[in-house]
């Protein structure tokens, strides 16, 4: 179990709290391993409020023969966060801990399912989901779908070198969640809304390429979001058709979207990247488009932290300023 921690400074009252003082640690602690969430809990809704829920998982990296190492990585991205500045004093801040993945996926991302849905619909702010392999995808997708109407349209937005789109054989694995993510829309007969930023045409298959294509992904290659003058007018070039067609946003940060140099504890490091600043202004342009277009952005995540290989904690910086400013983003500031 985590333990929150971190500096104090008390000569500055109210207005010098830093995330460790702002948690909610008795959530926390009540709710231990969040593998028996209820989701008929019948307590009041809290408004407003940020929550984290960790998928302590390294299963799928393993099937798809990446390094292993990231179950380890919601707590290091917990400890990258707890030094930084609270800037919402009336934003509450319940961490809801940690699903843990042992021997079977399926299972695993089915109970985190159940913590996404059970943070969606006891706290109405923004919940965060901390990885963990990029199978978290999968069980924030499920835990998404679980809290809308049927028809509802749910759009993803993965910043990633990877498209993630492998057809499932033996097992589903951190390479294949957009996959099973459009073979339940295809199942459900709703439309695909999946849009890859930053992917590598040297880390994916012609095959994948050519998947992409069939399945109306919609991407930009590293190399395209690496012309400052132009990155912004892509994307939002690239995204607004999409944004205007849904009805609920999720978006994805795999930390080897950036190069290895920024983010070297991952599980596939990559030689090139996509720029923080980039994603971080893209984070601000989603959440400042809700009123736009008429979608909600209630869920993020950040996968693939892999802290056996991080330098200087490098990478947990990197996810927690990343985390921190989708929350300032999504403006939950009252």
């Amino acid at each position: 179990m985590f333990k929150w921690q971190g500096r104090i400074d008390n000569e500055d009252g109210l207005e010098g709290l830093r995330w460790h003082q702002k948690v909610d640690e008795h959530a926390y602690k009540e709710s231990g391993n969040l593998t028996s969430v209820n989701n008929s809990d019948k307590r009041a809704t809290i408004d407003n409020t940020v929550t984290l829920v960790g998928f302590e998982s390294d299963l799928g990296v393993a099937f798809n023969k990446g390094r292993t190492g990231a179950a380890a990585g919601p707590n290091a991205i917990r400890q990258a966060l707890s030094n930084l500045p609270w800037h919402w004093p009336n934003t509450p801040f319940t961490d809801l801990g940690n699903v843990t993945a042992v021997d079977n996926l399926a299972q695993a991302q089915t109970q985190y399912a159940d913590a996404i849905s059970y943070a969606l619909k006891q706290h109405t702010g923004f919940t965060i989901g901390l990885g963990g392999g990029h199978e978290i995808a999968w069980g924030s997708y499920q835990g998404l779908f679980n809290t809308k109407p049927e028809n509802a349209r749910i759009g993803i937005i993965n910043f990633d070198a990877h498209f993630d789109l492998r057809k499932p054989v033996l097992n589903t694995s951190s390479g294949t969640p957009f996959r099973q993510v459009y073979d339940h829309c295809q199942l459900h007969n709703t439309p695909f809304y999946y849009a890859c930023l930053g992917v590598s045409k040297a880390a994916n298959t012609a095959a994948l390429f050519n998947f992409a294509n069939v399945s109306n992904t919609r991407y930009l290659t590293d190399m395209a979001l690496n012309d400052e003058s132009l990155c912004m007018q892509r994307i939002d070039e690239l995204l607004s058709p999409m944004l205007k067609d849904i009805d609920a946003l999720y978006v994805t940060v795999c930390l080897d979207a950036f190069s290895a140099a920024q983010a070297p504890g991952v599980s596939a490091p990559s030689a090139l990247g996509i720029s923080p600043t980039l994603v971080i202004n893209t984070l601000h342009f989603l959440a400042q488009h809700q009123s736009t277009y008429g979608y909600q952005w209630r869920l993020c995540d950040v996968a693939e932290m892999n802290p056996y290989y991080d330098i200087d904690s490098r990478t947990a910086k990197l996810a927690a300023r990343l985390i921190f400013e989708a929350v300032d983003a999504v403006s939950l500031r009252n």
